[in-house]
């Protein structure tokens, strides 16, 4: 153990409440798009949209951890701890690298 002394908040104390932030707000988001889409489909008037929109929360929930690793990125870099920021780039990669790959192969086979 190191003989260094470090707080509640960890080295980034800024970083939980904004990741919190995000978190909470990108889900309380998704949450009412996809209940606006049920809604709309519900009543009837407008089916595809209706999908259309349940499919777009769908997709924001799937983007939030997406969205806390790039937030922590800017976050590490803009600190000055770039072991981190480079930690964050290369899950970021990976994340890139499999979507791409997801895409360019079409999904499971079947």
């Amino acid at each position: 153990m190191s003989g260094r002394s470090v707080g509640k908040s960890g080295r980034h104390p800024r970083l939980e409440p904004l990741l919190a932030r995000m978190l909470t707000l990108g889900t309380w988001l998704a949450t009412a798009i996809i209940l606006l889409g049920i809604g709309l489909k519900l009543i009837g008037g407008a089916g595809a949209a209706g999908v259309a929109l349940v499919t777009a929360g769908i997709v924001i929930f799937l983007l939030l951890p997406v969205l806390r690793v790039l937030l922590m990125l800017l976050v590490f870099v803009g600190e000055g701890d770039y072991r981190f920021g480079a930690i964050a780039a290369l899950v970021l990669a990976i994340i890139g690298l499999g979507a791409a790959l997801g895409l360019r192969l079409g999904g499971l086979p079947g």
